[in-house]
C-alpha cells in the first residue's frame, strides 16, 4: 500500500463527532442551532449514523414498537429520509421524473413535490437522501441532476448536471448515489472524472468555488464526510481507487492512500479522531488508516491494517466507543475492534442489511425486511426485539433506518412507515 504526502493547509472544521464512550472530542458542528431531534442529512447531523436521541425503548414488545402512521405516494426509490425544520424530506421516481418530496411530521401528508431529473436507471429509483440546510434543500438524482430547492415551497433556486456541467464519471453503471454535503457556504459533491473528482459549489448560486484538479478518480457511491485531523478542516472521501482527504478551503489533496475497489464502492467512510476506517464488498474488505501531520507541515496516511473482518457491501457501519458494528458479506452482523481489526463477535441476526445507533442500541434493517434492536456492546450479541416490516415491496429494503424525534422511520419504495420508539 502506497502513501503520499501533500502540503498541509490550516483550516477549521464545521462538523464533529458525537462523543460516545471513548470517541474523540467533537470539533465544531455543522448543524449548529438545529434541534436535537433533527436528522438533516444522510446518516444524521455528523454523517456517522449516531442518533442523539435518548429516552428510547430499551426493548421492543412482541411485534415491534407501535406504528404511529404510514404514508404512500413517494414513488420508487432507495432514498431514506431527512428530518429538519418540522418536515420530512425524501426522494422517489414518478412516471415522468424523479422528485423531492416534503412531508408533514404528523402523518406524513405530502406538502410539496419538486422535479429533479429523469427517472429510472438500472435498479430504477432514486438513491440519494436530501440534505437540508436551514431554508434550502439539496438533492441529487440518479442521473447526476443536482437541485437546490426552497424548503418551504419546493421552488427551484438552481440546478447543475454532474455529467453536462462537470464531465462526471462513475466507476460503474448504477447511477449517482451520493448525498451531497453542505458545509458553511459550500455544497461539496463528487461528480468524478478527469476534470477533477470533487467539486465545491457556492450553496446560494451554484457557482463553482473549487475543483480537485490533483484528484481525478472516478466517483464511487460513497458520500463525503467532513473531519478535523491534525487541526485541519478537510473532506474525507472514498473513490474507485483511493481514500483521500482534501482541504476544505481550496480542494487541494492533503493526503491520499491507494485502495482499489471492485464493482461498486458504497459505504460512507468512518472518521474517529485521526483514524479513517473504510470498507467495501466484492471481496475487498476493510482498511484502517492513521492520518497524521508529518515533518515539513505535510500529512501522511499510513495503513494500520487491511483484512476481511468487515466486508460491508452497502448497509453502512457505525463506530460506538472503540468498536465498529456492521453487516459483513454474505450478511453477518459483526463487531470488530477499531484499532486492531480483531473480531469480537458475529451473529446472523436479521441478515444482510443496514445499521444505525441510538441510545445504547443498534437498529438493524435487513434488506429482506425484518428489523431488530440489538445492544451495542462488544461483549456479545444481545437482541432486544425484532419485527417483520409490513407493507413489504418486492424490492430490497435498502434505505437505512432513521431515528429522530422519538420516531423510527423505515422507507420501502412507495411506502414510509413511522414507528414510535420513545419510552413511556
Amino acid at each position: 500500500m502506497k502513501t503520499t504526502t501533500f502540503p498541509r493547509i490550516a483550516v477549521l472544521l464545521a462538523t464533529g463527532l458525537i462523543a460516545l464512550g471513548t470517541m474523540a472530542a467533537p470539533p465544531a458542528r455543522s448543524d449548529a442551532g438545529a434541534s436535537p431531534s433533527d436528522w438533516p442529512q444522510w446518516r444524521g447531523p455528523n454523517r456517522d449514523n449516531l442518533s442523539r436521541e435518548t429516552g428510547l425503548l430499551k426493548e421492543w414488545p412482541e411485534g415491534g414498537p407501535p406504528l404511529a402512521w404510514k404514508a404512500k405516494g413517494i414513488g420508487k426509490g432507495y432514498s431514506t429520509v431527512s428530518v429538519a425544520g418540522g418536515k420530512i424530506f425524501t426522494m422517489g421516481d414518478g412516471g415522468d421524473a424523479s422528485y423531492v418530496h416534503a412531508l408533514s411530521l404528523d402523518g406524513g401528508k405530502k406538502l410539496w413535490s419538486a422535479k429533479v431529473g429523469k427517472p429510472g436507471g438500472d435498479y430504477p429509483g432514486t438513491r440519494s437522501t436530501p440534505t437540508v440546510d436551514v431554508d434550502r434543500v439539496y438533492a441529487l438524482g440518479q442521473h447526476g441532476d443536482l437541485v437546490c430547492l426552497d424548503a418551504a415551497s419546493g421552488k427551484e433556486h438552481w440546478r447543475k448536471s454532474f455529467t453536462k456541467d462537470f464531465g462526471g464519471k462513475m466507476m460503474s453503471g448504477w447511477g449517482y448515489a451520493e448525498s451531497v454535503l453542505v458545509d458553511g457556504d459550500k455544497v461539496i459533491c463528487t461528480p468524478g472524472g478527469p476534470k477533477g473528482t470533487i467539486v465545491a459549489l457556492d450553496k446560494t448560486s451554484g457557482k463553482t468555488v473549487w475543483r480537485t484538479k490533483d484528484l481525478t478518480d472516478s466517483a464511487a457511491y460513497c458520500s463525503i464526510v467532513p473531519a478535523e485531523i491534525g487541526g485541519v478542516r478537510q473532506y474525507v472521501q472514498m473513490t474507485d481507487a483511493s481514500v483521500v482527504g482534501v482541504a476544505a478551503g481550496d480542494g487541494k489533496v492533503l493526503w491520499r492512500a491507494e485502495r482499489k475497489g471492485e464493482t461498486a464502492v458504497i459505504p460512507t467512510p468512518l472518521v474517529h479522531g485521526d483514524l479513517v476506517f473504510v470498507s467495501s464488498g466484492y471481496g475487498v474488505g476493510c482498511n484502517l488508516f492513521k492520518v497524521t501531520p508529518s515533518s515539513g507541515g505535510k500529512f501522511r496516511a499510513e495503513q494500520v491494517y487491511q483484512n476481511n473482518a468487515m466486508e460491508n457491501h452497502h448497509g453502512g457501519m457505525v463506530i460506538v466507543g472503540d468498536h465498529v458494528y456492521g453487516s459483513s458479506d454474505p450478511g453477518i452482523l459483526k463487531c470488530i475492534e477499531l484499532k486492531t481489526g480483531k473480531e469480537m463477535w458475529h451473529d446472523r441476526s436479521v441478515g444482510k442489511g443496514s445499521v444505525a445507533y441510538a441510545d445504547g442500541n443498534l437498529y438493524l434493517r435487513s434488506e429482506a425486511g425484518p428489523v431488530a434492536l440489538v445492544e451495542a456492546t462488544p461483549q456479545g450479541y444481545r437482541e432486544k426485539g425484532t419485527f417483520e416490516q409490513p407493507e413489504r415491496s418486492h424490492d430490497a429494503a435498502w434505505p437505512h433506518p432513521v431515528i429522530a424525534g422519538g420516531k423510527l422511520y423505515l422507507r420501502d419504495q412507495d411506502v414510509l412507515l413511522c414507528y414510535d420508539v420513545k419510552a413511556k
